[in-house]
């Protein structure tokens, strides 16, 4: 197996080579990550300007190639040649906050594998429910043994074309884990606020604020899993017609 490891906040971030060492057991693994943080980045593709890719060093000495793209062109550039020889899975991660609900359209992680599952090769988006006012480092222990559990698994079998598997992983030790669930896609619930100020010559600038995102925690959705203990992993397809209006559509009048 030869599989690709990115993320979206940096390639020396810490979950990334807890994931790497952990992935190492399965095959070869190759990194290709942002050379810094695109948290909520989105499914990016960059067409505007050259992208950038560099030899670096992780932590552990191990090589990976650092690039100025988001994620998903990061993934795009791995696949389409930048990393010699071909693919055969793609782990996005390890993230150090959920992603959850409609996080998922903005997350890096997870648009990371949307693109790897876009061009043919399997993916996993990897993520840990740490807490936001953790102080110190994060123990990614527990999460990247999860990740390898779930990666062995769909070794040894198939997704379907264009589905990819969204993992999220509660902040406990590893013997805390209740076990994996399979969730479905849960609803997160947005606090965001405009916060307008102005700079020093009093033209106005603005920040997206407002509370933490929270979500309903109901027992069969990936919240709700979490919330219980358990590992949730999401399958996610990425067609997102709504099959059950078509038919009503077809009756509508589309006025002159």
């Amino acid at each position: 197996m030869h599989i690709l490891v990115t993320n979206d906040d940096g390639v020396f971030a810490p979950g990334l080579l807890a994931l790497v060492q952990a992935l190492r057991a399965l095959g070869k693994v190759s990194v290709l990550a942002p050379d810094h943080n695109w948290s909520a980045s989105g499914h990016v593709k960059t067409l505007t300007r050259p992208l950038r890719a560099n030899a670096v060093e992780l932590a552990d000495g191990s090589p990976a190639i650092a690039s100025d793209g988001a994620p998903s062109d990061c993934v795009a550039l791995a696949i389409m040649g930048v990393v010699a020889g071909p693919i055969d899975l793609v782990v996005a991660g390890i993230n150090p906050n959920a992603n959850l609900g409609h996080d998922l359209t903005y997350s890096g992680t997870v648009t990371a594998a949307m693109e790897a599952v876009i061009l043919g090769i399997p993916a996993i988006a990897v993520s840990l429910d740490a807490p936001e006012n953790h102080n110190g480092p994060l123990d990614y222990s527990a999460a990247a043994s999860t990740a390898r559990r779930v990666a062995l698994a769909l070794m040894e079998r198939q997704l379907p074309p264009f589905v990819l598997l969204n993992v999220n992983i509660p902040y406990f030790n590893e013997d805390q884990l209740k076990g994996i669930r399979i969730s479905r896609q849960g609803l997160r619930i947005y606090r965001d606020e405009l916060v307008r100020r102005e700079d020093p010559r009093g033209r106005p600038y603005y920040w997206i604020g407002g509370q933490a995102p929270t979500g309903v925690a109901e027992s069969g959705t990936d919240f709700g899993d979490l919330a219980e203990g358990y590992v949730s992993v999401t399958p996610i397809q990425l067609d997102l017609t709504a099959y059950s209006l078509i038919d009503s559509l077809k009756t509508w009048d589309w006025p002159e």
